[in-house]
């Protein structure tokens, strides 16, 4: 599957475990973001030709850590889950191996580490195409919710071709000088399945239910890249995506791929009660 769609980070190439940049040359950023377009301002994620966020403007944003080192994005939906990418568990399935850091512009200390309970990954998931690329991770204590901390609501209907999404993350830049170590988020618009399906054509007939698509189809430069995996793509606040895949980071013509959240809203219901 890490031949043409590329995991933002599992693959190490194009998984969005490192991030993308983009948007149309109309929206330059944070500025953007805080003077009304549609979007929540407490989204975040490190990406290509995004902005530096804190935090607190994005507090549902954690960091997955394996092992004791940041692997992937993820999303504080309830006091005891958080929403992720089946792609970034890479058939380690240990909860005793994962860590989720809430709390913190860094990925490498502040906020608090919260164990892992239990992990419960789509069985719908294909990892040949990244179809329902969805997991759910149970914490193994309760989150104290404030300012730096909150869970993010879950979208119920599919975002709209041109509207604005913010995606954040600690993955990769294309700017040697911008710290991976800090949270980074970018703006993007939303990509109807149309034009998406013509971009991905080789790899789907038709592009799936379970995705949708963000980026700048004309100019590129913006996009969520390696290392941003997992990670939220939020619209008006609400979560709409997860970053799962694409071709490369910051593509013109080659929009990132993101799990549709609404898709799975029952099954997320059933596991979680969320």
């Amino acid at each position: 599957m890490c031949a043409r769609l590329l995991l933002k980070d599992a693959c190490n190439i194009r998984c969005h475990n490192n991030h993308r940049t983009t948007l149309d040359g109309s929206i330059t950023g944070k500025d953007e973001l805080q003077n009304g377009a549609s979007i929540n301002p407490t989204n975040s994620r490190k990406i290509v030709g995004g902005f530096q966020i804190d935090i607190s403007e994005v507090p549902y944003q954690v960091s997955l850590q394996w092992y004791g080192r940041h692997d992937c994005g993820g999303s504080i939906i309830s006091e005891r889950w958080i929403l992720t990418a089946a792609h970034c568990m890479d058939d380690n399935l240990d909860p005793a191996t994962h860590q989720v850091r809430v709390g913190s512009t860094e990925h490498a200390g502040g906020g608090r580490l919260v164990p892992v309970l239990s992990i419960h990954v789509h069985p719908n998931y294909d990892d040949r195409d990244l179809q329902f690329d969805y997991t759910l991770l149970e914490l193994d204590e309760t989150l104290e919710f404030g300012e730096t901390v909150q869970p993010i609501e879950l979208a119920t209907e599919e975002p709209n071709d041109g509207e604005l999404s913010l995606v954040s993350g600690w993955g990769q830049t294309q700017n040697e000088e911008e710290s991976r170590d800090l949270l980074r988020a970018v703006v993007v618009p939303i990509v109807d399945r149309t034009r998406c399906g013509e971009a991905y054509r080789v790899d789907f007939e038709t592009l799936p239910e379970s995705m949708i698509c963000a980026g700048d189809w004309e100019e590129g430069g913006r996009d969520a890249c390696y290392g941003d995996s997992g990670g939220p793509l939020v619209v008006d606040g609400k979560l709409a995506g997860i970053v799962s895949t694409g071709d490369g980071c910051a593509k013109p013509g080659a929009p990132g791929i993101y799990a549709n959240v609404v898709t799975v809203r029952e099954w997320i219901r059933e596991v979680s009660g969320v």
